[in-house]
Parts: structure tokens; C-alpha cells; sequence
């Protein structure tokens, strides 16, 4: 079965193109931005070029049997563009359907889409967790986009029979995770006193080994035809908990000191930093029982499994 992978260079990339390197049913094209992207691997590569541009991707495309598309413009905390939203749509919806409508055309069978939980909106606070069929709720410029490229792809897949799947995932963790799951590792494994015992929320996570697991089982199942699924380890934490797990990783004590949230969110919103306040204690949660149920997935590793192999590349 030959794939093509955008965004083989990115986090998630990076670990389902190794996965699907080493299977011997499957050829990969790996789609990169430029010929200075490096990949470690043996695979045949396509250069896009900037995806704000009309990439012709037909030479891409020939004999291809299944795009797995999980290039983006990913979300980003204190954006600049002078149009955020415009710049989510033309990369994440309008670049999106481009390759959809030429994968078509090719005679693709199925268009793997890597979402984001955003589309179901950003927080499950008091209310129960996010569904696959929820009405979409989100105001983030990012989400609208996400939402967008999906309502097209099932409007496309209507039109020509391509088969489309969605996988919408939460916070993605794991060797090589960025940004704010990162510097909680560090934190946790720094040995200083924290102010995060007494945080009672609940939110659901993935670890990268599980979701490219089920992105292997949405390449081929044929029950994965045109569902979307939310997707998570299937065990949701408190950032308290989080902490004490990210910490155990280490091998390592951690002390968090129970201090009222109430406070903590009051001295955040002063500093106008009420995003990190949500995060920290705000609460979401996916229900992913449809990925068990209809296609018999389980997750390959638990949450500690992956947290002390994250760990263990940091030391």
C-alpha cells in the first residue's frame, strides 16, 4: 500500500513515519517544505514548498492509495499575524482541500485528516466530555479552520467517493513533545517546591505511540470509513496528578503545595496570562470509546509508560 505523509518532519510525523517505515506493507512519500528538511530514513520525498502557495501535488499522487495529511499551521499562543484567522484558513483549510480535491483525482482511496480537539471548542468545565457528534462550539481562530477543512473534505468525499477519516486529538506527549507539556516536565523533574496540589480538574491526553497506533488502524480498517473520532490514552488526570506522574518518570520526589486555584487564576488574569490559567486548571475531556468500540482500537501504551520514555530522552 503506498502513502503519502505531509508534515513528515513535525512532532507526530516524524513518529508515524517511522512506524510506517517499518512495515513492510507500506511505501511512503514523505512530504517536506523544503529539501533542507531532514529525514532520518530511507523514503521518497515530495518538496511542497510553502503551503500557502497552489502546490501541484500530482507527481506526489501517482499509484498513491492513502494520504495521511497531518501537515498545519498549529496553534499558536500569542499570535501576530494581522489576520490570524485568514492565516489558519489558508494553510489548515484551503491547502487542506487543495491536495483533497487532487488526491481525488489520482484516484486516492482514503484521506487520513489529523484534526485537533479544538474543533469541539476548549474547555468541558462542568460539562460532560467532548463527542464526536457535538455541535461545534469553537471561537479559536485555529479551530474554525480545523472545522472548516473537515466540513469540506466530507462535502468532497460526498461528491467524488473518496473516503475520508478524521481523527480530532487532544494534547499529543512524548519524546520530542514542545511548548507547555514540556516545561511541566522540566518543572517536575527541577525538585522545586510547586504551588499545583490542590487542582481538581480532569483532562484527557494522547500519547504519540497510541495515536500513531491508531492512525495505522485508520490507514486500513474499513469501518473507519468517513467516522470521526476523538482519540485519548482513556485515563484523564488533574494537572496535580500530571505532575506527580511527570515527576515519578524522573525517578524523582516532587512537592506541590496546596494552593487555592481561586488565587492562582486571580494573579494569572492580572498578568493577562488567563490562557495558561485555563490550561493549568480548566478541565477537557474527550469520551473515545468510538475508536474502542467500532473499530476494537486500545491504546498500546499507558500514560506512564510514555511519560518515563519522555523522560528518559531528557535526562
Amino acid at each position: 500500500m503506498k502513502i503519502l505523509l505531509t508534515g513528515a518532519t513535525g512532532f507526530l510525523g516524524q513518529a508515524l513515519l517511522k512506524v510506517l517505515h517499518e512495515q513492510d506493507e507500506y511505501s511512503v512519500i514523505a512530504a517536506v517544505r523544503s529539501p533542507a528538511d531532514a529525514i532520518p530514513l530511507q523514503v521518497q520525498q515530495f518538496v511542497t514548498g510553502d503551503l500557502r502557495d497552489l502546490t501541484d501535488w500530482s507527481a506526489a499522487l501517482t499509484s498513491v492509495d492513502i494520504v495521511v495529511h497531518a501537515a498545519a499551521r498549529a496553534h499558536i499562543m500569542n499570535d501576530t499575524a494581522t489576520d490570524p484567522l485568514e492565516e489558519f484558513r489558508q494553510v489548515n483549510a484551503k491547502s487542506t482541500l487543495l491536495l483533497a480535491r487532487q488526491a481525488s483525482e489520482a484516484g486516492v482511496k482514503r484521506f487520513v485528516y489529523i484534526s485537533s480537539i479544538k474543533v469541539n471548542g476548549e474547555s468541558t468545565q462542568r460539562k460532560p466530555p467532548f463527542s464526536p457528534d457535538d455541535t461545534f462550539i469553537t471561537s479559536d481562530p485555529y479551530g474554525i479552520s480545523k472545522r472548516e477543512a473537515e466540513e469540506g473534505l466530507f462535502a468532497l468525499s460526498k461528491a467524488t467517493g473518496m473516503e475520508v477519516v478524521i481523527i480530532r486529538p487532544p494534547l499529543v506527549y512524548g519524546p520530542g513533545v514542545k511548548a507547555n507539556f514540556l516545561s511541566l516536565m522540566k518543572l517536575s523533574k527541577s525538585g522545586l517546591p510547586l504551588p499545583f496540589g490542590a487542582i481538581h480538574n480532569q483532562r484527557s491526553f494522547v500519547a504519540i505511540d497510541n495515536l500513531v497506533d491508531f492512525i495505522v488502524t485508520c490507514i486500513a480498517h474499513p469501518k473507519a470509513a468517513n467516522e470521526v473520532f476523538l482519540i485519548s490514552d482513556g485515563h484523564d488526570v488533574s494537572t496535580t496528578e500530571l505532575l506527580r506522574k511527570m515527576a515519578n518518570a524522573f525517578g524523582k520526589k516532587i512537592l506541590l503545595l496546596p494552593v487555592p486555584t481561586a488565587w492562582m487564576s486571580w494573579v494569572l488574569k492580572l498578568l493577562g496570562k488567563e490562557n495558561i490559567a485555563e490550561r493549568l486548571f480548566g478541565s477537557l475531556r474527550v469520551d473515545s470509546s468510538k475508536a474502542r468500540k467500532l473499530l476494537g482500537w486500545k491504546p498500546i501504551v499507558t500514560m506512564d509508560e510514555q511519560l518515563k520514555e519522555t523522560a528518559r530522552i531528557l535526562k
